[in-house]
């Protein structure tokens, strides 16, 4: 067996270069774990390389930082990967091959006491969070988009509020002319 399995940071090169990846691209821990959707807490031991991230989650990292294709490679060698799943000619991943996913639309309302917002230049992420007490909060919904989309999500809701605030109309009741009424008897 290799000293690397028992060094207490095994994967110190791969956590260094994903750590420089994402500094590169001024994200925060936060905003790249939302991304590919997995614990900050998590990030953080991968970047320190206490921990090295399952296939799925580097190939996620590696998408969202888009890195060259030999930088690419040498990230999942760091991680101790197959590299014959990154380059062979029968690789799905590199292969460009559609992904179709069908889901069923969900039409619950879940409600939200809490958000938290990230923007930076790539985009804005907004974590819903239901307040469940003792100051602890749980995740009920993360929703990222571009900037451009979420000024218009901006407008909407200020619309929307504007609309709610006021009271509402009614249709005028129909005028009735007495004239009318009497001379038609």
């Amino acid at each position: 067996m290799s000293d690397q399995k028992y060094n207490s940071t095994p994967y110190k090169k791969l956590g260094f270069r994903l750590k420089r990846l994402r500094e590169s691209m001024h994200e925060s821990l936060d905003e790249v774990s939302g991304a590919v959707e997995i614990e900050a807490e998590k990030l953080a031991r991968i970047e320190k390389g206490e921990h090295c991230p399952s296939e799925d989650v580097l190939l996620l990292l590696i998408s969202h930082f888009d890195p060259q294709e030999e930088e690419a490679v040498q990230l999942w060698e760091l991680a101790g990967y197959d590299q014959s799943n990154m380059s062979g000619n029968n690789d799905e991943l590199t292969q460009s091959k559609p992904i179709v996913m069908l889901l069923q639309p969900d039409s619950r309302i879940m409600y939200s006491d809490v958000v938290n917002v990230v923007a930076n230049q790539q985009g804005v992420v907004m974590n819903f969070l239901q307040a469940q007490g003792n100051n602890q909060a749980t995740p009920i919904a993360r929703v990222g988009m571009s900037q451009e989309q979420a000024m218009r999500v901006f407008e909407a809701l200020g619309h929307s509020l504007k609309r709610a605030q006021q009271p509402p109309r009614f249709l005028p009741a129909p005028e009735v002319n007495l004239d009318d009424t009497n001379s038609s008897q």
